[in-house]
């Protein structure tokens, strides 16, 4: 008698096989790690980002077959379109994009507000929009934005901007999920605290201003990639299947 493998048993809602699910900001952190872990339990990845040579770094890694890429800017709505118009149907969407910059608000301008929300909210909004006119979100699939604990949780000084963006997500999940109801479409975000990637080493951050940052955390550390990526899997699952419209927070107890 030969036993499944339980992540991999169709009757097991944690299981993603079968599923086609598309992950952006796959390149690297979070969108990478999500990528990762999907086609670990089982579904075929469409890696979506702007860097070709990551992106094949990252569809190295993945597990499986029946992987593919797609080198794309998001903020391009026409590429975008044209896109849409050539995958096949999916079974959810990881809106893992995402770009941070911190501001002191006296110095806030309409250029940098327009960099931050073209990328972190327009395009991920618009990419499922663009999806759901294309008629490639099948019934049952699981839409879920990674937002931030900044802006719906808390504040930084010079973050003013960035957490609009990320607010603004949460916003439109939650009216996106009663909208898309009647289409069996789920809609709900992930909000992570500080994580560990290349994206809180930019700027004059160093070592050790980000250890003094994680000393006064809760558990006195940064979220891995892996962990945020546990909870969209998560989400995108059919574990999940009766929650919609809401928000997972995965920052250690900080908030």
């Amino acid at each position: 008698m030969t036993l499944l493998n339980p992540i991999f048993d169709m009757n097991n809602p944690f299981s993603l096989e079968g599923k086609i699910l598309m992950v952006t900001g796959a390149s690297s952190g979070i969108g990478r790690a999500t990528a990762c872990l999907c086609s670990e339990m089982g579904a075929k990845v469409v890696a979506v980002g702007r860097n070709v040579l990551r992106l094949e770094e990252t569809l190295s890694l993945l597990t499986g077959e029946g992987h593919s890429q797609l080198a794309l800017d998001l903020t391009d709505e026409e590429a975008v379109e044209a896109v849409v118009a050539q995958i096949p149907p999916l079974d959810g969407v990881a809106n893992c994009v995402g770009v941070a910059e911190m501001t002191p608000f006296q110095f806030v301008d309409r250029k940098g507000m327009d960099r931050l929300m073209e990328t972190n909210f327009f395009a991920p909004i618009l990419l499922v929009n663009k999806l759901l006119k294309a008629k490639k979100l099948q019934k049952g699939s699981s839409v879920v934005f990674v937002s931030s604990v900044d802006g719906p949780k808390v504040v930084h000084a010079g973050n003013s901007v960035y957490s609009a963006s990320k607010s603004a997500l949460v916003g439109m999940s939650r009216n996106m999920a009663i909208d898309l109801v009647g289409k069996k479409i789920r809609v709900n975000c992930v909000l992570p605290g500080t994580t560990d990637t290349a994206m809180i080493r930019t700027g004059n951050v160093t070592e050790e201003m980000l250890q003094e940052t994680a000393k006064a955390l809760p558990m006195k550390r940064f979220a891995r990639p892996e962990e945020v990526a546990n909870a969209i899997v998560f989400l995108l699952c059919d574990a999940s299947s009766y929650i919609t419209g809401t928000e997972l927070t995965v920052d250690g107890g900080a908030r």
